[in-house]
């Protein structure tokens, strides 16, 4: 344990968090999840609030001290970058990737084609299929382009199969077919040749129908040598739910014969409120197998939650009557799960 803390202490210099990660609610922990993820050589990523990146101090002193890659939530999304048809804005992306740059952050680009948050001149409009092809390929180049070399993963398409294992109906497959899926990789490489391109799903961790369609999807796209390079398991869990890890691991190992990529890309489990210590200690177990399964797998590159404090969680919203999903609490304090991911990395 000595050699251990001694090794992870020869990192602190290259945590460089803000003055406010010394104050009292924020704490010091002698090992940190950055520290500790980097000698076990995976990248661990947090998603990034953008308004409490600009508002809260703590949040983002505790955001540079725990994570080595940055997930915008929504400010690379296309109704936010693109809002109005010919017009970009880029800022708040800029402004997410100006604060990982300065400390030593990655950024993992989120999201190119997705059926939400479309703009209203897009999902309103007719469009013949060849007019919208060149609405996203524009689309796809301008927003790949303006962070090309800066960003070395993309979420290109998520969520296009169903939870029954088809072909998600959405205003993409219903305007140009289930192909618009291999040409937004194809648009994506075509504007960064270097960038890791993601297909990205909820509920496909372990086995089941929609994880068997993903696998096949994949499949297609590789046979046809659609430049796809990975696969990002969400991992938006619950107590009461849990994948078999062993599944996970099967699945991990499946993909891996593809010659793809895992990463797991939004994980958060949530809890029935109110919380007990009982309810924390098995959301920490769940943390826990899901760390084991990725580090056992050696196409597991990457391990990102969907944010990181219960102060700033979309659980609560959409889930009413759950939420402490995350592994701080919403006064910054680590929970068990946080613990538990620290001893895992640790080897223990």
């Amino acid at each position: 344990m000595r050699s251990l803390i001694y090794a992870l202490a020869t990192l602190v210099p290259l945590v460089v968090a803000p003055a406010a990660a010394q104050a009292e609610p924020v704490g010091e922990p002698l090992t940190t999840l950055r520290m500790a993820a980097q000698l076990r050589n995976i990248p661990i990523g947090a998603s990034v609030d953008e308004n409490a990146l600009r508002d809260d101090a703590d949040y983002a002193a505790v955001l540079v001290r725990e994570f080595s890659v940055l997930t915008p939530e929504n400010s690379m999304k296309f109704d936010a970058v693109h809002a109005r048809p010919f017009r970009y804005s880029f800022d708040a992306g800029d402004k997410v990737l100006a604060f990982a740059e300065e400390h030593r952050m990655e950024v993992h680009g989120h999201v190119l084609v997705w059926h939400e948050q479309l703009p209203n001149w897009l999902t309103k409009a007719q469009w013949t299929p060849e007019k919208l092809r060149t609405v996203l390929r524009e689309h796809i180049y301008r927003v790949v382009g303006h962070y090309r070399g800066r960003i070395k993963a993309w979420d290109v398409v998520s969520e296009a199969i169903d939870d029954n294992g088809e072909m998600r109906k959405t205003f993409w497959l219903e305007g140009l077919g289930p192909e618009y899926v291999a040409l937004a990789f194809q648009w994506a490489h075509e504007a960064d040749p270097n960038a890791q391109l993601i297909y990205n799903d909820y509920g496909a961790e372990g086995g089941g129908r929609k994880s068997d369609a993903i696998f096949r999807l994949m499949q297609d796209l590789r046979t046809r040598g659609v430049p796809v390079h990975g696969v990002g398991l969400q991992a938006h869990l619950s107590v009461d739910e849990v994948p078999n890890p062993q599944e996970v691991r099967a699945n991990m190992e499946r993909l891996q014969a593809l010659g793809l990529m895992v990463y797991i890309t939004e994980m958060d489990v949530s809890l029935k409120l109110p919380v007990t210590p009982t309810k924390l200690d098995e959301q920490a177990l769940v943390y826990r197998d899901m760390m084991n399964t990725c580090l056992s797998a050696p196409n597991c590159k990457g391990f990102t939650l969907w944010g990181f404090t219960d102060r700033y969680s979309w659980i609560p919203e959409f889930f009413p009557g759950r939420g402490a999903a995350l592994v701080f609490d919403e006064q910054m304090q680590p929970k068990p799960s946080y613990r538990a991911l620290i001893e895992v990395l640790a080897g223990h």
